[in-house]
């Protein structure tokens, strides 16, 4: 399959332009301060939310925790997350606390893609 094929069979939205029209349409004054973010390939998890917390502010206990039933994260981010509870030697518990999870998930998590850390 050719390279152009693959790129158009990328599963999930396309953040990059998602965030270009936003910043274009309500926030024009921020655009050269997230243009290197916007100009990635592909933009990770912890990039997502930081931009969303720089433009629109940090959310209140209420909201984040609304927030957090919907949320879901790709592999890449798993295994970063994974990797740094390696690093600072966290348990299941302080990690599932550091990012705002359930112990449960961490832990099948760890079980999924405990080989690939």
């Amino acid at each position: 399959m050719d390279k152009k094929a693959q790129k158009n069979r990328r599963l999930g939205p396309n953040y990059q332009r998602i965030y270009h029209e936003l910043i274009q349409k309500k926030f024009p004054e921020s655009l050269k301060e997230h243009e290197t973010l916007l100009k990635k390939e592909h933009l990770t998890y912890f990039e997502i939310k930081t931009l969303n917390e720089s433009l629109f502010g940090i959310k209140n206990k209420e909201q984040q925790s609304q927030e957090q039933r919907y949320r879901a994260y790709d592999k890449q981010t798993i295994l970063r997350m994974l990797r740094y509870q390696k690093e600072h030697k966290l348990n299941n518990a302080q990690l599932a606390k550091h990012f705002k999870l359930s112990r449960n998930t961490v832990s099948s998590w760890i079980r999924i893609f405990g080989k690939l850390v």
